[in-house]
């Protein structure tokens, strides 16, 4: 992660999908440490909110704010600073999960070595089966080599839209604990799930489809 004390902050944000307006006005911030829980229902923007802030879509109005500065969409610090991760597992299915696992890191700008990439594995529960071809994987295992490259991330803010799917109890007890440990470090995150995540941190919850998409 670099020096500077992560901030992550939006501005009078307002989104539209067609005719129909997801969210007006929303503002909110996140420090260091800190995450954010996006609920609501399905078409309420949720997964809209994380590509504006991944720098993928345009919102309306409104501004986002890392550590103070500007983002616009394809910023290239936008790049360097954050992960995004969406509902769909995005794995080739002519490679092995190891071999999608770097892949991934590649993406990402990683340097991590096979060392560290089985160890990631391992740790997941895909370590007999690093070299399996991800077409034989079952859609939880799938899931895993995401929560794998979580492992070996170091970028201070995470965007994580449904990463919990497909996942067991165990699973998501793992995710968690990778959340927590990524919060320790001084990141952000913000997570985009139906589910309560078990952690011990306090998290902020921000609920889309209410009125200017109320936090709490």
């Amino acid at each position: 992660m670099s020096d500077a004390v992560p901030r992550l902050s939006i501005h009078g944000l307002t989104l539209s999908r067609g005719p129909r307006r997801l969210f007006a006005g929303l503002e909110w911030s996140l420090d260091a440490g800190e995450a954010m829980v996006l609920r609501g229902s399905n078409g309420s923007g949720k997964t809209t909110l994380l590509r504006v802030l991944a720098g993928l879509s345009s919102a309306d109005s409104g501004e986002v704010r890392w550590q103070g500065a500007r983002w616009k969409p394809l910023d290239a610090g936008q790049r360097q600073s954050c992960l995004y991760i969406g509902h769909i597992n995005a794995l080739k299915e002519e490679l092995s999960a190891s071999e999608n696992l770097l892949d991934q890191l590649s993406f990402d700008g990683g340097t991590h070595d096979e060392t560290a990439r089985q160890a990631a594995l391992e740790r997941v529960g895909l370590g007999s089966r690093a070299h399996l071809l991800a077409r034989r994987l079952s859609q939880g295992q799938k899931r895993r080599v995401g929560l794998a490259r979580l492992a070996l991330s170091r970028k201070p803010l995470w965007l994580l839209d449904e990463p919990t799917n497909a996942l067991d109890d165990q699973g998501v007890s793992l995710f968690t604990s990778l959340v927590e440990e990524h919060l320790a470090r001084g990141g952000i995150a913000c997570i985009a799930t139906h589910l309560a995540l078990p952690m011990t941190r306090r998290i902020h919850e921000l609920r889309l489809g209410e009125p200017l998409g109320a936090a709490a």
